[in-house]
């Protein structure tokens, strides 16, 4: 068997950075000449509602001097709005702002205890607790136990029913204490006004 000579492929021209086979930005919306259905079902502010074929409804759009919009392309017949479309878009960008600016956003704060806390210490946490649950933040008190005071169970159990049942009134609890690895947790949250 003969081998024949390593050649080596000439080199591929290099015409910069390799560009998308269509020019246009990949849009949320399907636009114009873009929109696939046959028929579509036209809405908006100064169009007749109804189903057109989809070279009527460019034709409205285009008469207007604005765009078809696919707002809705899982619909059957696909639902279209006649709008300008960076207009829409500004008013997408707006809702979606206004959505997560009322999205409410739920705090957590800890209060840490000892497995023989005393008196002043738990008045001391038990002040700041209320402070939190009036703020509407939800309370996470836990009893830490280091090294042999995990023999102290009960008592660090006591301590957060004790705890629960001085914030009844402005509080209510979502989970009794639970042991996880070295910690017994409560959580406590806000009482509706």
């Amino acid at each position: 068997m003969e081998k024949k000579p390593f050649t080596p492929r000439p080199p591929r021209p290099n015409n910069g950075p390799r560009r998308p086979l269509n020019n246009r930005k990949e849009e949320p919306y399907a636009i114009n000449e873009h929109i696939r259905a046959r028929e579509v079902r036209l809405v908006g502010d100064n169009v007749e509602n109804g189903i057109y074929s989809i070279q009527e409804a460019l034709k409205i759009a285009d008469g207007l001097g604005l765009d078809l919009i696919e707002i809705s392309p899982t619909a059957e017949p696909p639902v279209c709005r006649v709008l300008d479309y960076q207009k829409f878009l500004y008013q997408q960008k707006k809702r979606q702002k206004e959505q997560k600016a009322k999205a409410t956003k739920v705090v957590v704060k800890e209060i840490r205890f000892g497995p023989q806390t005393d008196d002043h210490d738990y008045n001391f946490k038990l002040k700041h607790a209320i402070g939190f649950l009036q703020e509407g933040a939800k309370v996470k008190a836990y009893v830490f136990f280091k090294g042999r005071s995990i023999l102290f169970k009960e008592q660090g159990e006591v301590l957060l029913l004790r705890f629960a049942n001085d914030l009844e009134e402005y509080g209510k609890v979502d989970q009794m204490p639970v042991l996880e690895g070295k910690r017994m947790i409560i959580m406590l949250s806000p009482k509706k006004k």
